[in-house]
């Protein structure tokens, strides 16, 4: 007779949640290492009663907002390798409905995180409940069927043993590495506390395995034909290169064959920006050196990546005569994308099986074609020089210059975050990363406000680390409300809260399609209704210090080099708060974008700057190029 164990669902939950675990290449980790956590009616009495009861083992974080919680448990996902990740429980109504956009992140990125929203009752027998969502056509949908169009993995439990299904499926869709991103567990609050009997066998430890598959023998003996048939091969670098932790693959890949190798904002880090077959970021966002790569070659090869708009150019990038693309992704939905030739496999295993193949044949770029872009590279190294020297300490610094001044104290155990802004667009371009997991650009998303909760996920995952927050003031507007976490949990993070008056990269955009900066600037009404006067008098610092984190302020270029030192050296939260000087000139601020990006212009407009930006829209959309 099988034995049982008379527990709420939500206490079935946690202690299930507490004995699963991840393995690859031998190592066994935790697969939900705590619980993340906002409570209300909805969670309070099933999840939040079961996680008071099982303290000792699920470890529990206390959020201050919902979104939040979700991208502190996406940072330390992606800092684990996506071997580990956090849950969220929230209540049901806005508690539920905030997770949205932290779910789309997670899922954009293929990152795992469990979502735990409380959800109306099943029995109905209070209905409707507060904050509960009528639809007069149907009465089996509540605000949390919102989620599942961002949800790779939805379900909502309406009985205690239909829990047993859905937390396996749930648990198998977090660990694959094809499948993953957002899984969604809806839990109606009368169901979290009711009692049944369950099979002990459902809270054994478990062990998942994470597949690493080989190349098919077909396709990997065409991808070495292809490899040795170019002359001007290019191979880009996304994030499954990370998530494979093939980075040492990639490494022996390059050095063996003399390929350059460009890198998504995903995948930026692979190799160290030192490595002589790095090239750097590549597409809208990327160097002058990868970007003429990408004109000029003849075989794309993409490892891990999905080929966004940034990276493409909008399709604009990659015009070489007779251009194929390779494309090594363990996802076959990706490994297709350009009409190119798939190879489906790990990134690891697959790397390893093409260096293996193509040593036997002895492959090797020409010295011609290393030499020209070794001599490119080169160049480029001196424009970021450029842009990060301060000739003048004594004067408030360029953005650019911020990046140099950090760039000059951080070593490879430093990890930079950023999401939003200007800043990512500088970061891809400037960024001398020194070690895989320096780099932690979200990008796939790009949302704003992810950066302070994201540091203080992946401290958790990494706390022997320096994490250092890079944030502008719209993006710190948008959710500083996690600092007040990382002041309660004593969780030293470091912000770098750069302060430019409104929404830069944006403002350039709009500036750029047309549309004068409208609605882009954090300044006063001017006479004629536009935001064009003073700046407002807001003091971000002392909003920092108001939530209880110490605020260094920096003035000037020598007072920055110290703040900044003195926050990496510091044991507590710490924020180096600094104004930057917009630069009007070249030689001072980033290089501009060596490649397009497809933002469509008004096709009518009376205004000059919409006219003029339409003309050169178009000229720009008669090189776009589809790979059939």
């Amino acid at each position: 007779m099988t034995s049982t164990t008379r527990l709420t669902v939500a206490q079935a939950l946690v202690r299930f949640l507490a004995a699963q675990y991840t393995e690859r290449d031998g190592v066994r980790q935790r697969l939900i290492g705590a619980t993340w956590g906002i409570f209300g009616h909805g969670n309070v009495a099933g999840l939040g009663q079961a996680l008071v009861e099982y303290a000792d083992d699920m470890p529990y974080h206390q959020g201050r907002n919902e979104q939040s919680m979700v991208h502190a448990a996406v940072g330390y996902a992606r800092q684990s390798n996506r071997l580990s990740t956090h849950a969220v429980t929230t209540s049901i109504g806005p508690g539920a409905t905030n997770l949205v956009t932290g779910a789309a992140l997670a899922t954009v990125n293929h990152l795992p995180v469990l979502l735990l929203p409380g959800d109306t009752f099943a029995t109905r027998v209070a209905d409707p409940v507060l904050q509960q969502l009528e639809l007069p056509y149907a009465g089996d949908v509540s605000v949390n069927d919102c989620l599942r169009p961002v949800s790779r993995y939805f379900d909502r439990v309406t009985r205690p043993e239909a829990l047993i299904p859905a937390a396996l499926q749930a648990m198998r869709v977090l660990t694959d590495p094809v499948e993953t991103g957002a899984v969604t567990l809806a839990l109606p609050q009368d169901v979290q506390a009711e009692a049944y009997d369950w099979p002990d066998e459902f809270f054994a430890e478990r062990t998942w395995a994470v597949r690493r598959p080989g190349a098919d023998p077909a396709e990997l003996a065409e991808a070495v034909r292809v490899i040795r048939a170019a002359d001007k091969p290019l191979l880009i670098a996304g994030g499954g290169v990370h998530h494979s932790r093939a980075e040492e693959a990639l490494d022996e890949f390059a050095r063996a064959t003399g390929i350059p190798v460009a890198s998504t904002q995903a995948g930026k880090g692979s190799l160290r920006h030192d490595h002589p077959q790095d090239v750097g970021g590549v597409g809208h966002t990327g160097t002058a050196t990868a970007d003429e790569l990408a004109r000029q070659a003849d075989l794309v090869i993409g490892v891990g990546t999905r080929y966004t708009d940034f990276t493409t150019a909008s399709n604009t990038l990659f015009t070489g005569d007779g251009v194929r693309f390779l494309n090594l992704n363990i996802a076959p939905f990706d490994g297709h994308k350009l009409a190119g030739l798939p190879l489906v496999a790990d990134a690891r295993s697959g790397l390893q099986e093409l260096t293996e193949a193509l040593q036997m044949h002895g492959h090797r770029v020409t010295d011609t074609y290393a030499g020209e872009y070794t001599l490119d590279k080169e160049r480029w190294e001196q424009r970021v020089d450029a842009c990060y020297e301060a000739e003048e300490p004594d004067v408030r610094p360029t953005q650019s210059q911020v990046l140099g001044a950090l760039d000059a104290l951080v070593d490879e155990s430093d990890v930079i975050i950023n999401a939003a802004g200007s800043l990512p667009g500088d970061l891809h371009k400037l960024w001398r990363a020194r070690s895989r997991d320096q780099y932690h650009v979200e990008y796939g998303y790009s949302c704003m406000g992810y950066e302070i909760p994201a540091a203080i996920g992946v401290k958790l995952a990494a706390p022997e680390r320096n994490v250092w927050a890079l944030v502008g003031d719209g993006t710190y507007l948008m959710m500083p409300t996690e600092i007040v976490t990382a002041v309660q949990e004593g969780i030293a993070i470091k912000i770098l809260l750069v302060q430019n008056h409104g929404y830069a990269s944006i403002g350039g955009l709009s500036e750029s399609v047309g549309g004068e900066r409208f609605g882009t600037a954090y300044r006063y009404p001017a006479e004629d209704g536009t935001y064009t006067g003073a700046p407002l008098p807001v003091d971000l610092a002392a909003n920092v210090a108001s939530l209880g984190m110490r605020v260094l302020r920096a003035k000037t270029v020598r007072d920055l080099r110290a703040a900044l030192a003195q926050a990496r050296a510091a044991d507590t939260p710490t924020c180096v708060y600094v104004e930057t000087d917009i630069a009007d000139t070249v030689s001072a601020g980033p290089p501009p974008a060596q490649a397009w990006w497809d933002v469509p212009v008004a096709e009518t407009a009376t205004r000059p700057s919409a006219v003029k930006a339409r003309e050169l829209y178009e000229r720009h959309v008669s090189t776009r190029r589809r790979h059939l």
